[in-house]
This record gives C-alpha cells, structure tokens and sequence, in this order.
C-alpha cells in the first residue's frame, strides 16, 4: 500500500508539500499540484480520513445507521443522504444493526472512533445516550424522536388511504398487518388504516408483525390463511409482507386481486416486478434520504434551522393486486 512518502518520491516533492495538496493549506504551484495529483493516481494512494479529520478538525465522514440492509427500502434511503451528501464531499459509512441493540451500539462506537461529523440514524432505540446531540449532529431517518430533527414520512395517511382503497376494491372480511410495536412509525399507519375501518363498520381483524424481515413475513403470511381462510383483502406492514401474503394466496390457488386483494406499504423497486406487480402506498425514500443529508449538513455548519421535523407526503401506486371501482359490483 503506498504512503505519502512514495507519492512525494514519485512527484519529486517533499512529504509537506503532498499534505498541503491533500489537505488544501498553503500555496502549491498549480504545476506542482498536477504532479502530486498524477503520483496519487498512479500510486492508486488514498489519505486516511480520519487522519485528515485530524490535521484539519473537520472531518467529512457521516455515520448512517440502517436496521436491516436487506430491506430493499433502506438501501433507497442511503442513497438518497449518499447522493445530497457526496455533492458536499461528505462520504459515508454504514452500520447495518439488524435491529439488534448491541449491534448498534458498536457501530456507534465505530462512527465515534472515526470521528464522523454527524449521524443519520434509522433506530430502533432513539432514546441513547449515544444520540443526546453532545457528541455529533444526530438526524433521525424514518424514526422520529419528539423535539429531535428528524425526517419521515405521513404514516397516518398512508393507513388511511391503504384502507380506504381496500374498501373501495369491495373487500368484506379484511385482515390489518400491524407492524412492530417499537416502532412508532409502523404504529402510525396501523391507526390510520384502523381509524378508517372502524369507522366504516368493516368486518376486519388484526394481525401482529414482530418486525420487517422476510422470514417473519413468511410465517405470518401461511398463519394469516391458516387462521383467517375467509381473508378477501390484506393490508400489509409492508411490502416484504405483501410479497410473502401474494406468495402463500397464489400458493393456495386464489385469484389476486378477483378473490383476494393486497396492499404494501413502502414501494420497494420489487414491488411493480411482482407477478401481479404489487399495488402499494409509497413512500418517498429517496427523496426522504436527501432530506435527512440536507437537515444534518445544515446543522454541522451550525446555520439556522426553518423546521427540524420534516413530515414527506405518502402516496398511493395502484398496480394490479387491487381492483377497479367497478370490478366487484
């Protein structure tokens, strides 16, 4: 591996005149500057980061901190904070937790060794001291923490218009998927839709999910038939659960969205590859993500704040596993 002496050697230059270039102090010639730029190049040299955090106390290094990375919807979220963040010349890393409190904690004590600027955190467990604001700049991802800036999404909405579309499609006997419940988010739109059927007299019943994993949602889709034969409509947590409740009603040979009908939650990109492609309440992860980059960016460089929770429109993307107003009369 090259050092800052091998890129000296190779442009012909001292080691100080190599750290002015990376780190952008003191006058370097413009031709001198070319040299050391074609060395690192050549050298395939990177500096340490957390080196030049040091040297220049201000480092360019972000925390984020996903639940679980095999959930296509938080991957959308990190590219959404890579994308505002790299424009800033902020650089990532990612702590992936599955959910797990010890796991989160060492990836905390990893974001603090490398001495980040400010942490992105999807948590489970908001209250950490870890996330008091007396260490680093903490933004909340799809969690919310009361009085901590924080980005999500309209989950009570997002309920509601679930189950107002499954009413409209003309299901009678419809099971509600509850998501976890340390997770306020997952808890908002269970109310939403909850609220809505409740108040149309439905004939429904409740289902609870332990958590957003595909082997979870596995389980619960053969338990959701085996208890509940008479299901006409499903609204899931979300849209692993949608694909697994899909998966098991083709299994047992019912026609979708004829005799069943299933709503997701997130839109996921698997969600329209599906067969039939999933009808589904969006969230906007992408654009969720860029807003938590641009919150956290704001509050390293300590400039004022219009608003620091930030609630994003949710919206419904009909596909084909819910039918046509018309389609059951």
């Amino acid at each position: 591996m090259a050092t800052i002496k091998d890129v000296a050697g190779a442009a012909g230059v001292s080691v100080a005149t190599v750290s002015r270039v990376l780190n952008d102090n003191g006058y370097v010639h413009e031709d001198t500057r070319t040299k050391v730029m074609l060395a690192m190049k050549k050298l395939n040299y990177y500096p340490n980061e957390v080196a030049r955090s040091l040297y220049k106390r201000e480092s360019r290094l972000i925390g984020l901190l996903l639940p679980d990375i095999t959930n296509p919807f938080f991957p959308q979220l990190a590219r959404g904070a890579e994308d505002e963040l790299q424009r800033e010349g902020y650089r990532l890393i990612i702590g992936n937790s599955d959910e797990e409190l010890e796991k989160e904690l060492d990836y905390l004590q990893t974001f603090k060794q490398n001495q980040v600027a400010g942490i992105l955190a999807a948590t489970n467990y908001p209250d950490l001291p870890e996330y008091s604001g007396s260490f680093y700049p903490v933004v909340f991802l799809d969690r919310t923490k009361e009085g901590a800036p924080s980005v999500f999404s309209d989950g009570r909405a997002g309920g509601k218009i679930a189950a107002e579309e499954m009413l409209r499609g003309g299901s009678k006997c419809i099971t509600l998927v509850k998501g976890p419940d340390h997770l306020p988010t997952a808890q908002e739109r269970f109310s939403g839709a909850l609220d809505v059927l409740q108040n149309a007299d439905a004939q429904f019943q409740v289902m609870s999910a332990a958590s957003f994993s595909l082997n979870d949602a596995a389980a619960l889709a053969e338990e959701l038939f085996a208890a509940y034969p008479e299901t006409d409509g499903v609204i899931a947590s979300n849209d692993i659960a949608a694909a697994a409740v899909l998966h098991e009603a083709l299994r047992l040979g019912k026609k979708v969205p004829q005799d069943i009908q299933i709503i997701g939650y997130d839109d996921i990109p698997q969600s329209r590859l599906l067969f039939p492609p999933l009808s589904t309440v969006r969230q906007p992860a992408y654009e969720m993500g860029k807003e938590a980059a641009n919150l956290l960016l704001h509050m390293i460089k300590k400039e004022p704040l219009t608003e620091t929770a930030i609630q994003m429109p949710v919206t419904f993307i009909k596909r084909q596993t819910t039918r046509k107003d018309d389609d059951h009369e």
